[in-house]
């Protein structure tokens, strides 16, 4: 497996605010240590604008280089639409390998899953696996699975790829939370599987394995991951219930599904973020 990062995307940060790239430093720190798998290392791959505006519009693109916070969750850093692409393409060398045989994950920031059209939110300012999905469609993969298991409703990439033909998108998030989206299905390809509150985590799993058949359905080639670990029974955003044994479960179940399958990381705000990001893996390639 390959570990695609940049020490670059842990010089962002806001004093108090939740999303600190720092953990993407320790989490690489820890998977650099460990010695159950067998990792190599990459950088993101370069982004062209023409891939970008598959996903998003020319005055988004702008609107990433104006010096104004874009809500009150998601501030105008320097550098963040730099940053932004970097993530953007992290998604898109995981594509690239896992069309190769070689699974990956990308360990960048900022997230992508909230990032619509048209808006940056939710500590997300591009939509970033949402356009690898588009770029897989557009050099001539018919049929990819987007697969969101983070606490948050994936709404950016739904508002991308909805009515996208050869996508599928499955999310499963807690429900009521932020950003308030995700109850019911979106035209013929975004499936939602919203979860309650306090969900026992047996009733949680059982929601995740309905979204995972549902995108099987679709009978996808590749399936492309939201790895959120917001879900997590200590996670100080949601009111999650997972444990480290459900990630390992989640990549698990995935790598039984026997389809070539790329993650990236999104949401995961706990200090317990590397070991919960080692056990996912560890599943995937059933360690």
């Amino acid at each position: 497996m390959t570990i695609i990062t940049d020490p670059r995307c842990t010089e962002y940060r806001a004093v108090g605010h939740p999303e600190k790239p720092a953990r993407v430093q320790r989490t690489a720190e820890l998977l650099r240590e460990q010695k159950s798998l067998d990792l190599r290392w990459s950088e993101p791959s370069p982004v062209e604008d023409s891939v970008l505006l598959r996903g998003h519009s020319e005055n988004h693109l702008k609107r990433l280089a104006l010096a104004q916070d874009f809500d009150g969750d998601t501030p105008f850093f320097p550098g963040i639409g730099d940053h932004a692409r970097r993530g953007v393409g992290g998604a898109l060398k995981a594509l690239e390998l896992i069309r190769t045989g070689e699974p990956a994950f990308s360990l960048l920031r900022p997230p992508g899953h909230h990032a619509t059209r048209d808006q940056a939110m939710g500590f997300c300012y591009l939509s970033s696996l949402a356009i690898a999905a588009l770029e897989a469609r557009a050099t001539g993969i018919e049929r990819i699975a987007l697969f969101d298991f983070d606490v948050h409703h994936g709404n950016g990439t739904e508002d991308v790829v909805a009515g996208i033909a050869g996508v599928t998108f499955a999310s499963v998030h807690q429900h009521p939370c932020y950003p308030g989206t995700g109850a019911g299905p979106v035209g013929n390809n975004c499936f939602n599987f919203p979860v309650a509150p306090g969900t026992p985590r047996v009733e949680w799993r059982k929601t995740l394995e309905q979204a995972l058949q549902r995108l099987l359905e679709s009978r996808p080639q590749i399936i492309g991951v939201s790895a959120g670990f917001d879900a997590y029974s200590r996670d100080p955003l949601a009111n999650g219930s997972l444990e480290r044994e459900d990630f390992y479960w989640i990549g698990q179940r995935l790598r039984a599904t026997g389809i070539p399958t790329f993650s990236i990381l999104e949401g995961g705000y706990s200090l317990d973020l590397p070991d919960l990001v080692l056990h996912y893996l560890l599943g995937l390639e059933g360690k």
